[in-house]
């Protein structure tokens, strides 16, 4: 039975292994990352076609043929308008916004416009061709998903991506929409400096204690350039009451224009200033695309250089009209044409100290990631202000994606990883805003209440109470509190509106109460901020209190009305009454977060904001005389007059007010064609595998053919034959085909190989044969001796060790002699046949006679690893049994067979736990990265 339990068991761990493969996507401006982790690996980078760790985030068309990475890049210089890359900060943004007219000043042979419907960006390459941002960046992630199932071996659906901490809900909305397209389920969004410091943590786990320890994040990537605050911290958790780590964002800056591709416009800009000054071609370089396209690849090769070394000269042949160019520059001229920029650097280590309030003396220490970083100026000036060493211990390139990777695993159904909690803090703060009428013909007041102030943690759920409302009504949710962002960080933004919510059938659901109106409660309205920063508006209903007889109470209990609320049982008296009425005063936000673990003490201090929104939502109208009980009523019957509070729900409709999302006719639109391209690509791919192995196989079985190893084993008939099959395939092979299929190479491969499979296999055997007999011949070595000990082991030759029966030990020298005699007659048998003959004695035979005697041997070497000596009475176990008996009982001893049995009984009921994958995070080179936690 315990075998049967084992079985069990390891078939539930092989099929929830078989679909838990997860990854992450660190979808930067420049580069792609893909993390993987799948059951028996460790967490680890998938790499690309080409064996690469990291791959150019740039996706190109090109004569119906989509290529992406360093392929796309090649025809971005041929064929710059068929090329699309940094697309990522033009997620959620309308034709209009300023950093979509940043990216057209920037790479000006693209054809933008705008969707008729969305007002979104879209490439139009022609009439026939355009493609919209989430259609592109969805083919990345169709991309990466691609490489990381060729990397696990499995497929994968569900994934975790890194966004850029200063998305709005435009942008992670678009990039959900993407990943949709992609078909992968988005496990959660997460901020890239959130990912870096939960993949920092998790290698410093050890050093964590119940003192707050802060440090500093910088990141200057291709597009962007932000810093981060973070807490490392042990807290208990309030509910399950373990104590884990837990990384708290207190504090973010950022520059959204500011990175690694501001210095490399620069230097493109500058050798086209160059080369014109030349004045070697009347053209301005500059209105060519494609020696643009030529400069700015060269610019990037140049800056990387100029990082490590002081000068370095720039070369681009045939830049244009047939004229070569060549440049030397230094890196003092590199900084010199960047001087603007190296100021800016150090503005978002600035705002995430500000926004966190903490200084830089209890900053334990400031840690680089981003390839940007890696630029001698920008370490210069920050080192100049923070006066201390940077922190360099982090892979600038992996950070993020190890990071996201390991919150997929532990997101994940099929893995186990040690908790770590990870806290992020909202940038853009919301509020509501609503009208209210103060009623005796005063003008309506606009009432405005916060919902998530800055650098509130989140996930976070949130209620706004509405109680002097009598009829429909609609509220909004926007941006507010964005003193301290630019005015270029603002519009960027976009639209400042987030959600509209209209209530409707308000007035017919208080007339509705009205007749069982006790205490009204109020409308009530519920928000979710989720953790991946997408806000929602989650519920509304009305809330109010209904008296009830204690009888006709007990008699509801299972009634609609007990559905939709809670039932609050109490005396309806007037001491209970003040009570109730001094609790609603002071009503705390429902559910104020989303998680059960204990918030640290800072957190615990409710915002002044909140305050004032709490107190002004949630304040009661006076209460109706009507609405009292008759309590001297009540006492004369003798009855009980208890309190249900009801829940009612409230129809409204919510709509955003930023860019529209991909969704309906649009998104239907979008799945179609990038369905019939990922189809062709197949197709395609399908081809020419299809033609690359028929090819193949003909060159091997031609050139097998004169080999003399090979030619012994085929008759000049079949040689002839293959020749000739091989020949004409050849010639057909490089013909042009109106209309090519895989399926056409496949058929004519398989019967290729159905010809030339007869001497292949020939030439197999003879040279797999001499190595199987050797180990034939090794096992009945072996068990000849094994045999010989098991003759003094049967009760004839040795009583006291009877280990074996003589028709056991008969058997086996039976199979012994047999296989024996059979290997002695066919190898010689098979020694007269010509190499080009069929094969009489084949591998197969040969492993089908070891299979049989290692059958025999397991058999008997099982059986004397169970066998135990008799065991002799004794003349002191009969005193003591004559002492039992003589006691009038006996000893349980513990080797009963039915305590035995009972025990067993005991073990089979146990509950079986359901197998995941424990990971234990290492650092990389190591090689126990997981802990399978179903081991058997």
């Amino acid at each position: 039975m315990k075998l049967l339990l084992a079985l069990s068991a390891l078939l539930a761990a092989i099929g929830l292994s078989q679909g838990a493969a997860v990854m992450s996507v660190d979808l930067g401006t420049e580069w792609m990352k893909v993390g993987v982790v799948s059951p028996g690996v460790p967490m680890e980078i998938a790499l690309n076609r080409e064996s690469k760790r990291k791959t150019p985030a740039i996706l190109a068309f090109r004569n119906g043929v989509r290529t992406i990475g360093e392929d796309a890049q090649t025809i971005g210089i041929k064929d710059p308008n068929s090329a699309y890359g940094y697309l990522l900060d033009l997620l959620g943004k309308t034709i209009d916004n300023p950093i979509v007219e940043l990216y057209r000043k920037r790479f000006p042979y693209y054809n933008i416009i705008g969707d008729p419907e969305r007002n979104t960006v879209v490439f139009r390459k022609s009439d026939t061709e355009e493609f919209s941002v989430e259609e592109l960046v969805a083919q990345m992630l169709v991309k990466a998903k691609q490489f990381a199932q060729e990397s696990t071996q499995q497929p994968i659906t569900e994934c975790v991506l890194t966004v850029p901490g200063y998305f709005g809900q435009a942008e992670r909305e678009a990039l959900l929409a993407a990943a949709q397209l992609a078909n992968l389920k988005v496990l959660q969004l997460i901020n890239d400096y959130a990912a870096v410091a939960l993949n920092y943590g998790v290698f410093h786990r050890g050093e964590i204690n119940e003192t707050a320890q802060y440090f500093l994040f910088y990141d200057m990537g291709a597009y962007k350039t932000s810093a981060a605050v973070v807490s490392y911290q042990l807290v208990k958790d309030k509910q399950t009451k373990e104590v884990n780590p837990v990384v708290q964002v207190l504090g973010v800056g950022f520059d959204r224009t500011l990175g690694g591709l501001e210095i490399q416009l620069r230097l493109r800009d500058y050798l086209a200033a160059e080369f014109n000054a030349l004045k070697k071609t009347k053209t301005d370089v500059t209105t060519s695309p494609r020696a643009l396209a030529k400069l700015f690849k060269e610019a990037g090769r140049l800056k990387n250089v100029l990082s490590a070394n002081t000068d370095h000269y720039a070369q681009i042949e045939n830049l244009l009209e047939d004229i070569d160019f060549k440049l030397a520059v230094s890196r003092e001229k590199l900084e010199e044409i960047c001087a603007d920029l190296w100021p800016r650097t150090t503005k978002p280590l600035e705002q995430a100290l500000a926004s966190s309030h903490l200084s830089l003396d209890v900053i334990n220490q400031v840690i680089l990631f981003g390839g940007g970083t890696r630029v001698p100026r920008v370490q210069e000036t920050i080192k100049a202000l923070i006066k201390q060493e940077l922190g360099k211990n982090l892979n600038a390139d992996e950070s993020a994606t190890m990071g996201a990777v390991y919150k997929a695993a532990d997101l994940s159904a099929g893995f186990k990883v040690k908790k770590f909690v990870v806290k992020d803090a909202v940038l853009y703060p919301l509020q509501v805003s609503f009208e209210r009428d103060p009623g005796d013909g005063a003008a309506v007041k606009q009432v405005k209440r916060v919902l998530f102030a800055l650098m509130n943690p989140y996930p976070q759920k949130k209620v706004i109470t509405f109680n002097k409302h009598t009829d429909d009504f609609e509220f909004f949710v926007n941006y507010a509190d964005l003193d301290r962002y630019s005015q270029g960080d603002i519009t960027a933004l976009g639209s400042l509106n987030v959600t509209k919510v209209e209530l409707k059938q308000v007035k017919e659901l208080l007339e509705k109460s009205k007749q069982d109106l006790v205490d009204n409660k109020g409308i009530k309205a519920y928000f979710y901020l989720d953790d991946s920063g997408i806000f929602r508006c989650t519920n509304v209903e009305y809330v109010y209190d209904k008296q009830k007889l204690e009888e006709e109470a007990e008699d509801d209990d299972g009634s609609t009305l007990s559905k939709l609320g809670s039932t609050l049982s109490k005396l309806f008296t007037k001491d209970g009454e003040e009570k109730k009425d001094k609790k609603d005063d002071n009503e705390e936000p429902e559910e104020p977060t989303a998680t059960g673990e204990e918030p640290p003490k800072a957190e615990e201090e409710k915002p002044k904001q909140a305050e004032q929104a709490e107190e002004e939502a949630t304040s009661k109208e006076p209460k109706s005389e009507e609405n009292k009980p008759d309590l001297d009523d009540a006492k004369k019957k003798n009855e009980t007059i208890k309190l249900v509070t009801v829940k009612t729900p409230v129809t409204y409709q919510s709509q955003v007010q930023f860019t529209a999302p991909l969704a309906g006719t649009g998104y239907d639109s979008s799945l179609a064609k990038l369905t019939a391209i990922n189809q062709a690509e197949e197709q395609r791919v399908r081809l020419e595998s299809a033609f690359n192995s028929l090819e193949s196989h003909i060159i091997e079985v031609q050139q097998k053919l004169d080999e003399d190893s090979y030619a012994s084993c085929v008759t000049a008939e079949e040689k002839e034959k293959l020749l000739a099959e091989c020949s004409t395939l050849g010639e057909w092979l490089y013909e042009d085909l109106e209309d090519p299929k895989a399926e056409i190479y496949e058929e004519k491969l398989a019967q290729l190989k159905k010809l030339s499979n007869v001497f292949l296999a020939r030439h197999w055997e003879h040279e797999e044969r001499p190595e199987a007999i050797k180990a034939l011949k090794g096992m009945l070595e072996h068990s000849e001796k094994f045999l010989a000990t098991g003759r003094n082991l049967t009760k004839e030759t040795n009583p006291d060790k009877d280990v074996y029966t003589q028709v056991e030990i008969d058997t086996l020298a039976k199979v012994i002699d047999e296989t024996s005699a059979w290997l002695k007659t066919e190898t010689a048998a098979q020694k007269k046949l010509a190499k080009n003959a069929d094969i009489r004695l084949t591998v197969k035979d040969i492993t089908d006679k070891m299979s049989l005697l290692d059958r025999e041997i397991k058999y008997l070497v099982n059986k004397s690893k169970i066998w135990k000596p008799k065991a002799k009475p004794t003349a002191a176990a009969g005193d003591k049994d004559k002492k039992k008996d003589k006691d009038g009982g006996e000893e349980a001893s513990s080797g009963d067979g039915a305590t035995t049995e009972e025990t067993a009984e005991e073990q089979q009921e146990q509950p079986e736990q359901e197998p995941v994958e424990e990971i234990t995070p290492t650092p990389a080179g190591t090689e126990e990265d997981k802990t399978p936690h179903s081991e058997l």
